[in-house]
């Protein structure tokens, strides 16, 4: 710690400058929609009168308005009189740009030898919404469009920062010694959830292995830090000044090894999962921890078609579609779906948060392949869970409509189909097929030669087997009456 002293008005004043590094055991508590709230402790030493303190190595990505500084025990009433954040710490491109129109030194290396350059900053390096504008130095007389070695600066200046800083000027009545707490709500700091479910070379029960990736892009380091991680959708104002922050995914490095677990429990209206022992989270680093694992789950595959996909008669203004050939192109993709139950009974029973579900099938090798993706959202226990995982290479669709009647005189409409399913694979498949009675709200089924289930006002369901390497067709009419 460094103290100067200087005077504000009447007042004695003690400029404390605090280094974060200086300080460990931060606590981060991290949402899944790219915030965290950031607390510190600050150490204190106030004098009488008002003050100037600072404390560098804040994230870069600090929102101002959400710092709250106040005393640990309760005991101190801290009266900060002002607050200011500089987030903009000097790097290569701002200093070129405070040197602009002045000569300084370059270094330029051949092989082991050394040679120095001078050359004025005609124009520093600038990226902006247009693009890169090159820098242009001036060497002997002539314009370089690029710097013409390591530029060396002769001095930092007194209005720059090597870290985003937070400075306040504090009023005490009387001499104190505490430790403050620092809390800030940031951008760049998120994490996600991955599932890994493993099939065997045959059969439905999987292996399950869920990670949590925690990912840092906030500008800080954050050492031997005890994170929390919440599940849910916390709603916040926006606006449209704050920069958007990309969510690439980085590079991960994950730990097999046995660890303990995260543990998690029910937090207001949302879930918090409190990873254990105190984490090293650095600046563009994603860290990965387990926090399910399970043997045995029980899954279930389904193929699905959905001939006409088409919106009801509630789209057309209420009123009945009568056009003939309306709602009669058909598709050929048979879509694949697998559902588990999130229950203790199936070795699962916990809240799932959002994120990614990636489904392996063991090969007769040994090796595991990859069979499809997709993302979930928060997720209850004792839910059921559904994805889309792909298209059936083997399975063909065919819809048909094959009759269409409107009575002359009577509010009536009949319309026949014939839904084909082509198995070309060798093992019996079981396909529900979907079908939308869209013309309107009043139908019956008046002709079927398969069992269907009423789904909802306007789904029907058939649900057929279909041996290997033959064919399946479903006919059915409906009636509707308005």
């Amino acid at each position: 710690m460094r103290l100067i002293f200087t005077k504000i008005g009447l007042f004695l004043s003690c400029a404390c400058l605090l280094s974060a590094s200086e300080e460990s055991g931060s606590s981060l508590t991290v949402y899944n929609q790219n915030f965290a709230v950031v607390r510190d402790s600050v150490p204190l030493s106030l004098g009488e009168g008002l003050q100037e303190v600072s404390y560098s190595g804040v994230t870069s990505q600090l929102e101002p308005e959400s710092v709250v500084l106040r005393d640990a025990s309760g005991k101190v009433d801290l009266q900060v009189v002002e607050q200011s954040y500089r987030g903009d710490p000097v790097n290569q491109e701002r200093l070129l740009q405070m040197f602009e129109g002045k000569e300084i030194t370059f270094v330029r290396k051949l092989d082991s030898w050394e040679a120095m350059i001078n050359g004025k900053v005609v124009r520093a390096p600038v990226q902006s919404s247009s693009g890169y504008l090159e820098p242009i130095i001036e060497v002997n007389g002539e314009l370089l469009m690029h710097l013409p070695g390591e530029p060396r600066f002769p001095s930092l200046g007194d209005e720059s920062i090597l870290q985003p800083t937070l400075s306040w000027k504090i009023f005490s009545k009387e001499p104190v010694d505490l430790t403050a707490d620092l809390s800030y709500l940031t951008q760049g700091l998120s994490w996600e959830a991955d599932y890994n479910f493993v099939l065997p070379e045959s059969g439905d029960d999987v292996s399950v292995s869920g990670w949590v990736s925690v990912r840092n892009q906030s500008g800080k380091n954050f050492q031997n830090s005890k994170v929390k991680l919440v599940a849910g959708n916390v709603n916040r104002v926006t606006y449209q000044s704050r920069e958007q922050y990309s969510d690439a995914l980085m590079a991960r490095s994950m730990s097999m090894q046995a660890a303990p677990a995260v543990e998690q429990k029910k937090f207001d209206d949302f879930h918090l999962y409190s990873l254990p022992g105190q984490i090293d989270l650095r600046d563009q680093e994603t860290k990965q921890l387990e926090f399910i694992r399970a043997d045995a789950v029980q899954t279930t595959k389904q193929y699905v078609y959905n001939g006409s996909s088409v919106y009801p008669y509630a789209w057309s203004g209420g009123k009945p579609i009568l056009e003939p050939s309306y709602g009669t192109q058909s598709n050929r993709e048979i879509v694949i779906y697998r559902s588990f139950e999130n229950t203790e009974e199936n070795q699962l029973g916990v809240p799932l948060p959002a994120g990614t579900l990636r489904f392996y099938r063991a090969d007769s090798d040994g090796q595991v392949e990859f069979v499809g993706e997709n993302t979930i959202d928060h997720t209850p226990k004792d839910e059921t869970v559904t994805v889309y995982l792909g298209d059936a290479f083997d399975l063909v669709g065919e819809r048909t409509q094959t009759k269409y009647f409107r009575h002359a005189t009577q509010n009536l409409a009949r319309e026949s189909f014939d839904i084909e399913i082509r198995n070309r694979g060798e093992e019996m498949a079981e396909v529900d097929i979907i079908e939308t009675l869209y013309r309107w709200g009043n139908w019956k089924i008046i002709a079927s030669s398969d069992d269907y289930e009423d789904v909802d006002a306007q789904t029907v369901s058939f649900v057929v087997e279909v041996d290997g390497e033959s064919v399946k067709t479903v006919s059915y009419t409906v009636e509707y009456t308005w």
